[in-house]
């Protein structure tokens, strides 16, 4: 089949194309034929960094993690799903998982669930590891109807999810973006938009919650802007992450009473670890975007399976609006 492999990490130079064996099914598994593939900030990482990760597969590396399309064969012990459905996932690029940079891909059936019957293979495979990352850090909050809830980063890949989940949950939804752009973005999916630019921590707390403060914030952009959340939380309020990997002083934190939470989505592709969760957040997510809660942001970029330096490029220049998808 054919395949975009890279040999050695390094620019987005670094992939070549490749002829390699069709995967053979095995328990547990489903054969998919990809329609298409989404570019997540973790797979620019992996190329990156190479061996410097600790999640890089060993070179010749198949990445790639996303994926939407159909199946053509499934493996004993699977029993919710027929050969012809149309499927959606995050299940490989990353340790030991072959990625989805390739017509095939043979994946766990807990990592998958099928797609969102009113949309795309393009918008399907743009969803999950987003999806998912989005879908877990409200839950792990306690998102309810009636909460006030700010989303960090509410134009990208995952904070543009996690504004129309919280809206879909019934929440008053803020969310910071910086330009034009990323602010009219923001308020088309329901939230009302925050110029951080522009607009201090105390000034948006006081304006929009008369200085209590929101009640969960869901910070996609994380590190440094943490200290940000803290200053935006209520006392005893949520603040979930998806970047967590940097030194900050809890003071406020503490003093305020907050519950923070590290979202990590791939550690079930990772340690093998309750992966059936992926399988039913998945289902979960299809069905709300059936009932349009959710609908993914697609970059108009069109890229196939030998532009995938092109895709990593538009992605790593921040010049993106919504996900960066590849057609297989």
């Amino acid at each position: 089949m054919k395949a975009m492999i890279v040999n050695q990490y390094g620019s987005v130079d670094a992939f070549e194309a490749a002829d390699i064996p069709k995967p053979s099914i095995k328990d547990g598994h489903i054969l998919v034929k990809i329609a298409a593939t989404s570019i997540n900030t973790v797979d620019t990482m992996i190329r990156q960094m190479g061996a410097d990760l600790p999640l890089s597969p060993a070179a010749p590396a198949l990445l790639g993690m996303d994926f939407a399309g159909t199946i053509e064969e499934i493996g004993e012990g699977v029993t919710d799903y027929n050969v012809g459905d149309e499927v959606y996932g995050c299940a490989g690029g990353l340790a030991d998982l072959p990625g989805t940079l390739a017509e095939y891909i043979v994946a766990d059936a807990n990592l998958l669930a099928l797609k969102p019957k009113n949309i795309s293979m393009r918008e399907a495979a743009a969803l999950p590891l987003v999806g998912i990352t989005a879908y877990e850090g409200l839950q792990r909050a306690g998102i309810s109807a009636g909460q006030s809830v700010l989303v960090h980063g509410g134009s990208g890949g995952v904070g543009h999810v996690a504004v129309q989940l919280a809206k879909h949950y019934g929440a008053n939804v803020f969310s910071t973006g910086g330009g034009d752009t990323q602010l009219s973005l923001i308020e088309s999916l329901g939230a009302s938009p925050i110029n951080y630019k522009t607009e201090t921590v105390e000034s948006y707390v006081q304006k929009h919650t008369d200085g209590a403060g929101f009640d969960i914030v869901f910070d996609s952009v994380g590190g440094a802007n943490m200290t940000n959340s803290f200053e935006a939380a209520a006392l005893n309020g949520q603040v979930a992450t998806t970047v967590a990997m940097t030194e900050l002083d809890l003071t406020t934190a503490h003093f305020k009473g907050l519950s923070l939470h590290v979202v990590f989505m791939l550690i079930p592709m990772l340690h093998n670890y309750r992966r059936e969760a992926h399988a039913r957040i998945l289902s979960d997510l299809s069905k709300i975007v059936e009932a349009g809660g959710v609908k993914p942001v697609v970059d108009d970029s069109a890229f196939t399976l030998s532009e995938v330096s092109k895709a990593h490029a538009l992605l790593e220049s921040g010049k993106a609006l919504g996900k960066v998808v590849v057609t297989v």
